[in-house]
């Protein structure tokens, strides 16, 4: 949602994933304008200095330098995947350009509702798979094996309880 939503407002857009995996999906079908793999040195020494923000939704521990460096002077890393690591990278990478690091979970109730109404707007729809309560065990082991785009909604009206 984040990268419709992001274009929505008018934003360039680009993805980082760590693999060309999901490049069609985040140019197609949510609209992204570029796509970088974090694993591919080149692609990531070419985007250096040319990010205002990233908002990082990775939940589990990751270098940060590597993607500090993309941001612009006073770019800023948001930080909404919760990872239970203390956070690890040299101050330099900071400093240098007026960077910050940032996190949030979630805005306010007044914060949802105006992008509810701006989505509602806009016409932005949330990429869901439906499935019945008699599913929830697999639809879990799918989430452990990260094959989920981009979540599970249970439709327990009807789902045979």
């Amino acid at each position: 949602m984040g990268v419709k939503i992001a274009k929505a407002m008018g934003h360039h857009v680009t993805v980082i994933s760590s693999s060309d995996k999901k490049r069609e999906e985040a140019m197609e079908h949510l609209g992204a304008d570029a796509y970088v793999v974090s694993s591919d040195a080149d692609q990531m020494a070419a985007a250096i200095d040319t990010l205002d923000y990233i908002i990082d939704t990775v939940p589990v521990f990751h270098p940060m330098e590597p993607y500090l460096s993309l941001l612009k002077v006073d770019g800023k890393l948001i930080i909404t995947g919760v990872i239970n690591e203390p956070m690890q990278f040299v101050t330099p990478a900071i400093m240098l350009g007026r960077k910050s690091i940032i996190g949030t979970f979630i805005g306010s109730m007044e914060e949802a509702q105006e992008m509810l109404e701006f989505c509602k707007e806009k016409g932005l729809t949330s990429m869901i798979e439906m499935v019945e309560m008699d599913y929830v065990n697999q639809a879990m082991e799918r989430l452990e094996r990260n094959d989920v785009r981009y979540r599970f909604v249970v439709d327990v009206a009807r789902s045979k309880l």
